[in-house]
């Protein structure tokens, strides 16, 4: 049986923690509603839009979960993803130099949402060695402040974590950029040596195309702040 010290220290933890934990939680899990919404109608203006360049352009929006949806942008595939988890930021990071944080610890507890930019050929013929990208990732914490950690401009546009507040039009901003540095991000031919060994069980199973691996960055080194692409 616990000791009433050791209750009083669960109980207030469950009250301080816990419940915390619980608002971050369906605070993330709304706005990711609003951004697959958002997506939505976004894929929608851009189909419509991408026809009168080339009708072989394909904008397309697949809702996969309560979790998960995807948004194909001609060769390029857009994965979002909530993890279900509440996250905290250690005391190194650059978000505890602001008041808004050291005064109240608790708005540092974060709701995660990642982006990931595979090659849409990837799935099209079910190339399961290719890889992709974890190129941004939003966190939201219970009183709707975010900031975005990504690549290139998404890594310095939205970093106002203190003045900063999610809604509908911050995250069609977000999504925009995502698309544009998606659609920057080229493919580039890898090294030859990367390449240039395939085993026989590789030739045997199925074709050299659906065994060697793909992506944008095969070979090169991805560089958290200057890269590449």
């Amino acid at each position: 049986m616990a000791q009433p010290e050791a209750k009083e220290i669960i109980l207030r933890l469950l009250k301080e923690k816990s419940v915390l934990k619980q608002d971050v939680y369906h605070q993330t899990i709304a706005i990711f509603k609003e951004l697959k919404s958002v997506v939505q109608e976004l894929t929608k203006e851009l189909e419509q839009d991408a026809k009168q360049i080339d009708r072989r352009l394909v904008i397309e929006f697949a809702d996969k979960s309560e979790f998960e949806f995807e948004l194909r942008v001609a060769g390029d595939v857009l994965i979002f993803h909530m993890h279900t988890n509440v996250f905290e930021f250690d005391k190194t990071h650059p978000l505890w130099r602001s008041s808004y944080v050291r005064d109240n610890p608790s708005n540092s507890f974060c709701g995660q949402i990642s982006i990931y930019n595979f090659l849409n050929d990837s799935f099209k013929f079910n190339r399961l060695n290719d890889v992709g990208y974890l190129i941004g990732r939003v966190f939201i914490n219970s009183e709707k402040h975010y900031f975005v950690d990504g690549k290139r401009q998404l890594g310095f546009l939205y970093n106002d974590f203190v003045n900063n507040l999610i809604d509908k039009a911050a995250l069609r901003r977000i999504t925009e950029s995502l698309i544009i540095y998606a659609l920057d991000f080229d493919l580039y031919t890898p090294p030859f040596d990367a390449v240039k060994e395939v085993s026989v069980m590789q030739l045997m199973e199925t074709s050299i195309s659906n065994n060697v691996k793909t992506a944008k960055r095969l070979g090169f080194k991805f560089q958290s702040d200057n890269d590449i692409g």
